[in-house]
């Protein structure tokens, strides 16, 4: 328990150390100078290298939460793996800018890449209960609408997978038929698009999803659309350092869906204390069938 708590400190710590060295421009390549080498071409090449930035910027919230706490357990898929309710949750997301203007709307280009992670560190083996992985390529077309009283500021179209890159394990061979536990495969592919409207220091995001239209896109998960729904509002209030966030997504038909509320608040220069409370179905991929109430405490590194 107690070398788990250090790990948890130490990812912290470096990522502390991180942000703090990338915000010290002196630091990066100190040991490397360029000044002496006679080489132009060399030396061009060398200050590009060293000057080059990716352009990689923060997604959605970027988080490690070392305490999650749900009502109940969780099921296993592999019959020697026995989980706590207690467990961790990290989360790395991050986009890239691909460019603007293609139709002349000054509309913005994107991909990015969303990591989720369930890890089960109060076990003894410590496994990850579940990894979701989450690409998405996305246009954002602004709006400046301050006449109307939806005060409308962006739409966003996207096109999206997210699976648990688990492989459909249905027609195994088992020693026993009770050792099947059940496929683990969980995937979707889907279309997306936001409405972002803003009311002073409110955002208000309504969402709209659909699956891809062929047969075998969710032949791992066929009833998942009857549990995380076709739509969701997300609403993201700011009050002074403080920043809320309450999300409700639902299927009308079954009257399934999930609720999440958060909270963060600045510690530090780009560290956030962050909480979570999450009711619903599909908290995880492997899990969406099943109604999931916890409570998450720790830190994110974006908002």
């Amino acid at each position: 328990m107690i070398k788990k708590f250090i790990l948890i400190l130490l990812l912290i710590s470096i990522e502390l150390f991180a942000k703090d060295m990338t915000n010290d421009k002196d630091f990066e390549f100190l040991t490397l100078e360029t000044q002496n080498i006679h080489d132009v071409q060399a030396k061009k090449g060398m200050q590009d290298w060293i000057n080059t930035g990716f352009g990689l910027r923060p997604y959605k919230t970027n988080y490690l939460l070392p305490f999650g706490y749900r009502d109940g357990t969780y099921k296993s898929y592999i019959q020697s793996d026995t989980y706590k309710n207690i467990e961790a949750e990290l989360q790395v997301s991050l986009k890239l800018y691909l460019g603007h203007g293609l139709f002349g709307l000054n509309e913005l280009y994107y991909v990015s890449y969303t990591h989720q992670a369930f890890w089960q560190i109060y076990t003894d083996s410590s496994p990850f209960r579940e990894t979701t992985y989450n690409p998405e390529a996305f246009v954002i077309f602004p709006i400046l609408d301050d006449d109307s009283f939806l005060q409308m500021r962006s739409l966003k179209f996207a096109v999206a997978h997210r699976s648990n890159g688990q492989g459909n394990n249905e027609n195994a061979v088992y020693v026993s038929p009770e050792d099947n536990l059940g496929n683990r495969s969980r995937s979707i592919n889907y279309f997306y698009t936001t409405l972002t409207l803003q009311h002073d220091s409110l955002i208000t995001d309504l969402n709209v999803w659909l699956p891809f239209p062929v047969a075998t896109n969710l032949d791992d998960n066929p009833d998942l659309m009857d549990y995380i729904g076709y739509s969701s509002v997300k609403f993201s209030y700011f009050l002074d350092k403080h920043m809320f966030t309450l999300m409700g997504r639902a299927n009308l038909v079954t009257g399934n869906g999930a609720v999440e509320a958060t909270y963060s608040h600045p510690l530090t220069d780009g560290v956030f204390l962050y909480g979570k409370i999450f009711s619903g179905y599909a908290e995880s991929l492997i899990d969406y069938n099943n109604y999931i109430t916890k409570f998450s405490i720790g830190f994110s590194f974006s908002r």
